[in-house]
């Protein structure tokens, strides 16, 4: 008979006992005597019965699944993310449950609800907002291990970080000492750590370079490609405009790029470009774009970890919170102001 077809209910009819019993043998509960569990296993073996394994996770209170949820999926980075968190999960014998937010409030509420419904064991996520409230108690209604992805509420849970503030301050005092001084930064919400945390970075080098910064060439709202191309056509219709830009989220170079070129601008004698996040447009582009790079697969490998020790292991520690750190790779994208460019070569001319 083949085991898809076999029910419990003909396993015990075969070994003569009832539901209960069979389901306590499934089970392994103590409770069967050593006969009839004899009998059971006999008919277990004799049928090719294979139980459910998800049912009977349920019913012992977990279903060996862990949820990821994300803005995104498609981009490569994020891609690669999850499939090191796959190769850590899987090789403990957990499963994935994908869910893709698109940064939107209800849609992330919905999912929250869906993956509680799914009573997962444990979830990797970042959120649109760390200060709403609602999304902060639908995670916490989850009970479950949390690791957060780049974000550090609630602060209960334990959280794996960028450290994004030194990446761009770094960002900023190179493109400073190339003689820029209108400098752009588009970033996501700074209700968001990421957003937050590339804002002090591109405040601390203008602080310390003792140079002036022009608070509206700091635009925060979204880390999408529409918004990257949106303000970048804003800031360059300006007087004057900026002369560099850092794209402070990882979709938003396509944006900043489209926006450029249909400017009739050059990069980098017309303008300076930064990206966030290595990508293929990043290094195939003509001139290769410099960016703030940091390794999503590292990341990935770690929060799964971090989620495993706590599944398997003591889930009233306190929080932890691993940093990552970020590098700024210089490519061919960054180049003195074109003013400034002009002006030293007439002056070599002389």
């Amino acid at each position: 008979m083949g085991a898809e077809r076999v029910t419990i209910q003909e396993v015990a009819k075969r070994a003569g006992v009832s539901l209960g019993t069979v389901s306590r043998v499934l089970n392994g509960q103590k409770t069967v005597g050593p006969e009839i569990r004899a009998r059971v296993e006999r008919a277990i073996c004799d049928l090719g019965y294979r139980p459910n394994a998800l049912a009977q996770n349920m019913r012992r209170g977990h279903s060996r699944a862990v949820g990821i949820m994300l803005r995104e999926f498609t981009l490569p980075v994020l891609a690669g993310f999850i499939k090191a968190v796959q190769q850590v999960l899987r090789s403990a014998g957990y499963s994935l449950i994908l869910a893709g937010s698109d940064d939107q409030r209800e849609r992330e509420i919905e999912l929250l609800d869906a993956l509680s419904s799914r009573r997962i064991d444990g979830l990797i996520l970042t959120t649109s907002s760390e200060a709403d409230e609602e999304l902060l108690e639908r995670q916490e209604a989850l009970q479950i291990p949390v690791v957060l992805l780049d974000r550090t509420v609630p602060a209960n849970c334990d959280a794996l970080l960028i450290d994004h503030r030194t990446v761009v301050c770094r960002a900023v005092e190179y493109l400073l000492s190339l003689g820029h001084r209108r400098i752009a930064l588009l970033t996501g919400s700074e209700s968001v750590r990421p957003a937050a945390e590339r804002v002090l970075g591109y405040r601390d080098a203008f602080a310390q370079a003792g140079v002036e910064l022009d608070p509206d060439l700091i635009r925060t709202r979204s880390f999408t490609t529409e918004f990257g191309y949106r303000e970048t056509l804003v800031l360059l219709s300006r007087r004057p405009p900026p002369t560099a830009f850092i794209a402070g989220g990882i979709a938003m170079l396509p944006g900043v790029l489209r926006a450029v070129r249909e400017r009739g601008l050059r990069v980098p004698d017309d303008v300076s470009v930064i990206g966030s996040c290595d990508s293929d447009l990043a290094e195939l582009s003509t001139p290769p774009v410099s960016v703030l790079r940091w390794d999503y697969a590292r990341l990935g490998r770690v929060a799964a970890e971090l989620l495993l020790e706590r599944l398997e292991g003591d889930r009233t520690g306190p929080p932890r919170r691993i940093t990552v750190e970020a590098e700024l790779i210089i490519r061919g994208s960054c180049a003195p102001p074109a003013a400034l460019a002009k002006a030293e070569a007439m002056q070599n001319d002389v």
